[in-house]
């Protein structure tokens, strides 16, 4: 799927089918394109201050003079680049990516936690309600403190990457700062001392470019400072061109300063580039990004390093991207880059998911297209090596979220023929195992691979089952495709009718299969993940035979997701999973066979687990699902996020629906609907700590099925807040703002619009009216 000719053919048949959501006749190709991007922001000038920063270059754009500024006196100085017409600044943040001093694991010995079937870490951080964020961060090593080539299983041992959209590969970057192509150390020899990696921070530049900074501590206010980004302007189509800074900064000065471009000199011809060739190019690089995600709905957070994770996600998924389209679940490496991996279910539902939550619907919209055309056949069946079949279903619940949300049916009705056919799938799933005997445990539940690794074995059979998950993920794509299909198809009326019947029946079997299938003789009760089973997942995995309970943290992650169980059965599920080994630091675990060496966390598709969460009001372990996610399944400072991450900081391989992971969790934590389509949830897990604070929430444009929202909230350091809700035209069925006192406090009164308010729900108030202001107190 080429972008640029998608989005040519959007503009122009979008129009004409008056899609919602953006303007498709601005998404031309080329200069037509570029003219309609929004400018790059600028810091007006009148407000711009450079006092204590120094002037470190200057360059020409376009016949215009700019001047380099930048803060040496930390590390986490901001560079200024000042133009006839405003400024661009570009902050820096970086992370310390060495192990603390002190005991790990909160005192826990690693082979304890990770033989044990409860989990410890959780317990012990949710012991006191609200989970610290910095203890979580603590509870275990970050991720690549440990430089152990073994920890890599043959591969390059690269920590993260750069890239541009163009490109249709990316390029690895390494601890010490060095390319594939480039190395620092040529120019400046002390950066080959090999004590000094161990030791550095690393982070991105304004706030979440895709760039690479690391800073490698000399002590006394020294330190090595390492630029590294992608040439935006490059048009190489597998070679990605790279620009560099390297530099020793000393007492608030550049003692030393080398510039490179992709590969080493070869005099006369090849020479380092100059100062002025670098920062033009850091400008372009700047504006080119901001503009590549300018239709992301805006988040404020009273540390922006979380909003910013959200954003900077989407600017690695168009660099993994080959032209911002193609799907890759990986990124360098065979694994996850290679073609067999290219068709993965997961990459194309992660990613339509979360550039619907974030209001990307261009981009939504080349996913979809490109994945229905490249990778969906004629009878539904995927382009890939082996089928999850309760993706089937998400895949189903998503293309009517996707309706729901941009208006676009034309995109749909082209695929309606596919899309049929993928349900069909599931239809001929569930007829045969209704075809079997009552008595047989799996009557009535769909039977089906649910993780595509089973396809890889000897004997896949093994795992042809009637997973829970396979036949709920069904259930809800069932009814949310029955909801969007009269649109899709005007004569569907019908067909819609067929399904919610079918999903019905589908659920009562699940439902009723599930409760007669609970080990009331453990504690917490058991639920494996299908019927019929014996032993806990733990122990079949034990044994000898390959266990048909293999890989059960997909099984529950989708079971959950799906939103198709009663309260008690939801709440049961996580209790097991918590209790029996399905969970670390509170994200879903990577189950494995019990090993005394570790205990790993699921970075991919574990989303699930944590929006059930979510909906069951279990705030504190949504937000130990956020903290640990973040600090234990990506990389410190610059957020490359690992599949399966574990707790002794070796690095991870990167897949990109792990990525995708965060702003998912993120945009729920401030704007959440219910799966029914009826009732919105505003601010429902928004951290107690950041309410006691000064610095406001804020989330402007989100979508919803029902239209744009945007969320304000104005702390006032524990006393109170004050809040503005801008709903849309089409009101949900109800509308629930919560408002979550600091530590130590209650809410005490609420007025809306200056009115007292009476009909509240625990923390929680009804709002009705589109434009809603809020006040509060904290007793």
């Amino acid at each position: 799927m080429d972008r640029r000719r998608f989005l040519q053919g959007l503009a122009a048949t979008g129009a004409a089918a008056g899609v919602v959501g953006w303007d498709v006749t601005s998404a031309a190709v080329d200069g037509q394109a570029q003219a309609a991007l929004p400018p790059p922001p600028r810091v007006p000038l009148a407000s711009l201050s450079t006092e204590g920063q120094l002037r470190v270059g200057h360059f020409d754009l376009q016949g215009a003079a700019w001047s380099v500024f930048e803060d040496l006196v930390t590390p986490d100085g901001a560079i200024t680049l000042v133009g006839p017409d405003g400024a661009c600044v570009l902050g820096k943040r970086t992370e310390s990516c060495a192990a603390e001093a002190g005991t790990p694991y909160l005192g826990v010995a690693l082979k304890e936690l990770a033989l044990a079937d409860a989990d410890l870490l959780a317990d012990r951080l949710l012991k006191r309600g609200e989970p610290d964020p910095e203890q979580v961060r603590l509870a275990a090593p970050p991720l690549a403190c440990v430089l152990d080539p073994k920890d890599y299983n043959g591969r390059l041992p690269w920590t993260t990457f750069v890239g541009n959209v163009t490109c249709a590969d990316t390029m690895p970057v390494f601890p010490d700062g060095r390319t594939r192509t480039f190395k620092p150390m040529q120019d400046t020899p002390a950066l080959r001392d090999e004590t000094l990696a161990p030791k550095r921070r690393e982070g991105v530049l304004g706030g979440w470019l895709p760039a690479v900074h690391k800073v490698f501590p000399l002590g006394d206010g020294r330190w090595y400072d390492v630029l590294v980004f992608a040439d935006v302007d490059a048009t190489d189509r597998f070679v990605v061109q790279t620009w560099h800074r390297t530099a020793l900064v000393e007492h608030g000065q550049m003692s030393e300063v080398h510039y490179g471009y992709s590969y080493p000199s070869y005099p006369p011809t090849r020479q380092p580039p100059t100062a002025a060739a670098f920062y033009r190019a850091l400008l372009r690089f700047h504006d080119t990004w901001q503009q590549q995600l300018a239709d992301t709905c805006a988040m404020r957070t009273p540390d922006q390093s979380w909003a910013d994770m959200a954003r900077f996600a989407f600017a690695r998924e168009l660099v993994v991207r080959p032209g911002g389209s193609y799907p890759k679940y990986g990124a360098v490496d065979r694994d996850y880059y290679g073609n067999e991996y290219d068709g993965f279910q997961d990459t194309f539902t992660s990613s339509l998911y979360a550039n619907l939550e974030w209001g990307r619907f261009k981009q939504a919209a080349i996913v979809l297209d490109g994945y229905f055309s490249d990778f969906v056949q004629d009878d539904g069946m995927v382009n890939m090596r082996g089928a999850e079949t309760g993706q089937f279903g998400l895949t189903l619940s998503l293309l009517a979220r996707y309706l729901h949300y941009t208006g676009d049916v034309t995109l749909l009705r082209k695929h309606r023929g596919k899309i049929e056919a993928t349900a069909r799938i599931l239809q001929e799933l569930h007829d045969a195992s209704l075809r079997l005997p009552k008595q047989d445990p799996g009557h009535g539940l769909i039977h089906g691979w649910n993780e595509s690794d089973a396809c890889l074995f000897p004997d896949p059979q093994v795992w042809w089952k009637p997973y829970y998950a396979n036949s709920a993920l069904a259930v809800r794509g069932f009814l949310d495709l029955a909801v969007a299909w009269p649109q899709i198809d005007t004569g569907g009326a019908t067909q819609a009718a067929r399904w919610r019947e079918r999903a019905s029946v589908l659920s009562d079997q699940l439902v009723r299969t599930l409760r007669a299938n609970i080990r009331h003789d453990l504690h917490p009760p058991y639920i494996g993940p299908l019927p019929g089973a014996k032993l806990t997942f733990r122990q079949s995995l034990l044994q000898e035979k390959p266990s048909e309970q293999q890989w059960p943290h997909r099984a529950y992650a989708e079971l959950l997701q799906a939103d198709v169980l009663p309260d008690d059965l939801a709440n049961l599920v996580i209790d097991c999973m918590r209790g029996h080994g399905a969970t670390s630091v509170g994200v879903v675990a990577n189950v494995a066979p019990p090993s005394p060496e570790g205990r790993d966390i699921l970075g991919f598709i574990s989303y699930g687990y944590a929006q059930q969460l979510l909906r069951l009001d279990r705030i504190d372990e949504y937000l130990l699902f956020v903290y640990a996610h973040r600090y234990h399944a990506h990389t410190p400072g610059s957020w490359t996020a690992g599949e399966v991450s574990d707790l002794s900081g070796g690095m991870p391989l990167f897949c990109m629906p792990a990525q995708l992971t965060m702003p998912l969790l993120l945009r729920w934590m401030l704007v959440f609907e219910d799966s029914a389509g009826e009732t919105l949830q505003l601010a429902r897990a928004v951290p107690r700590r950041w309410m006691g604070g000064g610095k406001a929430i804020e989330i402007r444009s989100a979508p919803t099925r029902w239209g744009r929202v945007d969320v304000r909230l104005q702390p006032d350091g524990g006393h109170g807040v004050a809040g503005e809700v801008v709903l849309p035209e089409r009101m949900p069925g109800a509308v629930w703002l919560s408002l979550r006192a600091p530590e130590g406090k209650r809410l005490g009164e609420v007025r809306i619009d200056g009115v007292l308010v009476k009909e509240r729900r625990g923390e929680s108030v009804r709002l009705s009216g589109r434009s809603t202001h809020i006040t509060a107190t904290f007793t």
